[in-house]
């Protein structure tokens, strides 16, 4: 018989303006992973910040081991053995992987810190998860999958036996996935309880056997995964059904917009030529680490190219700067929004109207009036989830914080928009918005440059896709005919599809001598 671990029953908070949760339920056995899912928004960290100590509840009761717990603050959840690994992780880069897994519980031998002894706890730990890891190695070394390790083995030095993952594959990839579900397993097997919050429908069956969805703060149900379909739960996720993942549009594509040439630096990024037309999706593809990233940080100034030649609307351009690529009307969506997209610190209508100042300022003062004005415009059109535009941008969902990051550029009235990952961390109700969104986008012209390391997505929303291996434009395909192993062939660095004729460079891709 399944043995009942804890249970969280009619957990209620409310925020100023907004109630996050209602009266929501869920409980979790021993050696079980538990999938939580919802729509940004939804309710999920908050709940599980309960869980953990960081909020408490305004109603409700949790048990764990069938004994009614307060749960007043983080030490106290660590007390009773409950631990949160969140996504944006909360590590010290300057300190040892032994210094961070024991911070704040050093050994000591007197009064003196017990170095050796704390070091030899460390390997114990990760020994025992199967993690191979020097203890005296600095954190900030370390890869994100890596620095995640460190965390969940310093949960398991509060002998955790509940264990909360906040998506923690959002930045990992498909090798570091296995390793990372690897871990898991062995804890199922410890007997440890774990909530595994996930956007990622794919994950949910290879790690969970049960799913509890959340939809606007409260209790949907909770679902084996072997009876549901995917559109099933898709459908109690968002309370609609989803007929297309991918919103069906005709795009008319016009006349090249931006063209780009002989953009190199260092030996991250060595592409000869490519271009993207007015109203058109260029998808651009390649493996974790292959340059994408760099070459549009050089296009959009953010880094300085040892060359490159841009040619806007016909007209040669130079491009140094990140302001000067916003004067010509080219903007930039981050995949890190909450480093570089977006201020957390501060609200709604400062974010939108960033990169926007210069058009709302009078004699050197900035009307506040029409900031509001465009702020609460772009809240509407793309139906950001916000008690007000006067709402912290730290305290929005990942969903809504995309929302306003590309409010920041839309409100600049950009010719060209660059978006990397745009929809990374964000559910699959608000994924679709954002579909619709660019569809809309490039209804009205504007050209979209999207990064993705998703292929469905990168051939469901594409026109063309250019596949990036090693810095290089490896190959262009066209989304219409291209499949996810076309896609992949050329990112592994082959120059012709297996028994099929090398891809067509019409005006893109790999020219050498353009």
């Amino acid at each position: 018989m399944e043995q009942e671990l804890f249970r969280m029953e009619g957990i209620s908070k409310s925020f100023p303006g907004v109630k996050a949760l209602d009266k929501v339920s869920l409980s979790v056995n021993k050696g079980e992973v538990l999938g939580l899912v919802g729509e940004n928004g939804a309710g999920k960290s908050t709940l599980m910040k309960i869980l953990s100590g960081v909020h408490r509840a305004d109603e409700g009761e949790i048990f764990i081991e069938g004994n009614k717990v307060d749960i007043d603050s983080v030490a106290k959840a660590h007390e009773l053995g409950v631990c949160i690994i969140m996504q944006e992780l909360n590590m010290c880069g300057h300190l040892s992987v032994a210094d961070n897994i024991f911070i704040g519980r050093a050994h000591k031998k007197g009064i003196f810190i017990d170095d050796g002894k704390m070091h030899e706890e460390a390997k114990k730990i990760l020994d025992d998860l199967g993690i191979e890891l020097n203890t005296y190695a600095h954190v900030g070394s370390l890869s994100i999958a890596q620095q995640q390790m460190v965390e969940i083995a310093k949960a398991i030095s509060f002998n955790s036996k509940i264990l909360v993952l906040d998506e923690p594959t959002a930045t990992l990839t498909e090798k570091e996935i296995d390793q990372l579900f690897g871990i898991i397993r062995r804890l199922k097997e410890k007997g440890v309880g774990m909530v595994y919050i996930s956007h990622r429908m794919a994950e949910l069956n290879q790690i969970c056997e049960r799913v509890t969805i959340i939809r606007d703060g409260q209790y949907i149900g909770t679902r084996n995964l072997n009876e549901i379909t995917m559109d099933q739960l898709v459908n109690m996720i968002v309370g609609r059904s989803l007929e297309d993942k991918y919103p069906k549009y005709k795009r008319n594509i016009g006349e090249i917009v931006l063209e780009a040439r002989n953009v190199r630096r260092g030996t991250k990024v060595n592409a000869d030529y490519f271009y993207v037309k007015k109203g058109e999706i260029l998808g651009i593809s390649g493996l974790v680490g292959a340059g994408r990233t760099e070459l549009m940080r050089c296009i959009f100034g953010a880094d300085q190219a040892d060359s490159m030649e841009l040619t806007l609307e016909g007209k040669p351009i130079k491009v140094n700067s990140v302001i000067q690529a916003i004067k010509h009307g080219i903007g930039y969506a981050t995949e890190d929004r909450k480093r570089d997209g977006l201020a957390l610190g501060l609200d709604i209508k400062y974010n939108t109207n960033m990169a926007h100042l210069q058009n709302i300022t009078r004699f050197g003062f900035i009307n506040d009036k029409e900031g509001l004005k465009n702020a609460e415009k772009y809240v509407e059109l793309l139906r950001t989830k916000t008690p007000s535009v006067h709402q912290l941008c730290g305290n929005l969902s990942g969903g809504n914080q995309q929302k306003v990051v590309l409010a920041k550029w839309l409100c600049n009235d950009v010719k060209v928009l660059i978006v990397d990952e745009p929809t990374r961390g964000i559910d699959v109700g608000a994924k679709y918005e954002v579909y619709e969104l660019f569809n809309k986008l490039s209804a009205q012209g504007v050209s979209i440059i999207m990064i993705s390391s998703e292929l469905p997505e990168i051939l469901g929303m594409s026109d063309r896709i250019l596949v990036i291996h090693q810095g290089e434009i490896n190959g262009e395909l066209d989304a219409k005919t291209a499949t996810q192993e076309d896609i992949l062939y050329l990112a592994a660095g082959y120059n012709k599809l297996e028994g099929k004729p090398a891809p067509v460079l019409s005006g893109g891709g790999n020219r050498k001598g353009e």
